[in-house]
C-alpha cells in the first residue's frame, strides 16, 4: 500500500495538501515543488487512489525535515497517516540521517509518533531556505519538533 511516489501521483499529492491548507491545517504547496521534489514523497496507494503522502527532505548532514503529511478526509484514523511518515522516517535512515524534524500546526499526532516540541532556532539556518518563500513568513505560527531516528 505504501510506495514511492512517481510524476503521475503530484496532482493527487496537490489536491490532498492543499484541501487541507484550504483550511489552516497546513501550508499548501506548489505542483512546481512537488515535481522537483516527486523522490523525496511516499504515497498511500490504494487500488490506484492516493490516499495518504509524506515527504522526507534532507536538510543538513545528519537531519531530514518530515513534510507534507496529509491524508484523504475520507480515510483518518485508519493508520495511514503514521504509515507515511513511518515510511518517511525509514527513508531518511536508509541514508544515514540520524533526526528528524517538522513544522506543524498538529504537534498532537506528531507527538504521538515520538517527535517533541523545540525552538525553531534550534534548527540550522540552512532550513530556512524554504521558508523564505512562504506567505508567513518571517511570523512563521508553526510548531516545531523533532525526534531522534
Amino acid at each position: 500500500m505504501i510506495r514511492k511516489a512517481v510524476m503521475a501521483d503530484a496532482k493527487n499529492i496537490q489536491n490532498l495538501v492543499n484541501t487541507h491548507a484550504k483550511v489552516g491545517l497546513m501550508l499548501p504547496v506548489s505542483i512546481n515543488e512537488i515535481y522537483e521534489k516527486i523522490l523525496e514523497f511516499v504515497v498511500w496507494d490504494e487500488g490506484g487512489e492516493i490516499l495518504g503522502c509524506s515527504a522526507m527532505h534532507p536538510t543538513w548532514e545528519n537531519l531530514a525535515e518530515i513534510r507534507s503529511v496529509a491524508v484523504s478526509q475520507y480515510s483518518t484514523k485508519k493508520g495511514i497517516g503514521t504509515a507515511v511518515v513511518e515510511s518517511s522516517m525509514q527513508m531518511a535512515r536508509e541514508v544515514g540521517i540520524t533526526d528528524a524534524f517538522l513544522l506543524t500546526y498538529q504537534p498532537g499526532f506528531f507527538g504521538k509518533l515520538g517527535f517533541v516540541e523545540i525552538e525553531k532556532e534550534q534548527l540550522p539556518k540552512k532550513i530556512w531556505s524554504d521558508c523564505l518563500k512562504c506567505a508567513k513568513f518571517p511570523d512563521c505560527d508553526e510548531i516545531a519538533m523533532k525526534r531522534t531516528l
